[in-house]
């Protein structure tokens, strides 16, 4: 989409991909055959990262990978992101940045996020 110019759906699908990542590690810690605790089932549906960080049980494992300096940056452009993102305009500065911090592969949000499932 970035390369086709198409700024706005970019910036939004990849701050998707990380709340589907995190949902991801959330479903992850449900074994088989368990019926879910309904309060953690609702509050998964939520699009705020922060909160599925804490759902997921990740906050002590984002504090410590916060000491790398490049990923507490790539994590600090993540923040950013929400779901009303797809209603407004990005530039395609935006864009690149998100995606760079979303996909960087050795100090990525995405690569963090796998680790964690």
């Amino acid at each position: 989409m970035l390369k086709l110019g198409l700024f706005d759906g970019a910036y939004y699908l990849a701050g998707y991909a990380v709340e589907c990542a995190l949902k991801a590690c959330i479903a992850k810690g449900t074994r088989r055959y368990e019926f879910p605790d309904k309060k953690k089932v609702d509050s998964s549906h939520t699009h705020r990262l922060e909160d599925l960080i804490k759902i997921a049980g990740l906050d002590e494992a984002l504090e410590r990978a916060g000491t790398d300096p490049d990923f507490r940056r790539n994590w600090d452009v993540v923040q950013s992101w929400s779901e009303q993102s797809r209603y407004r305009r990005h530039r395609p500065e935006s864009a690149q940045e998100l995606l760079r911090a979303v996909g960087d592969r050795r100090h990525g949000v995405i690569s963090w996020t796998k680790l964690q499932w």
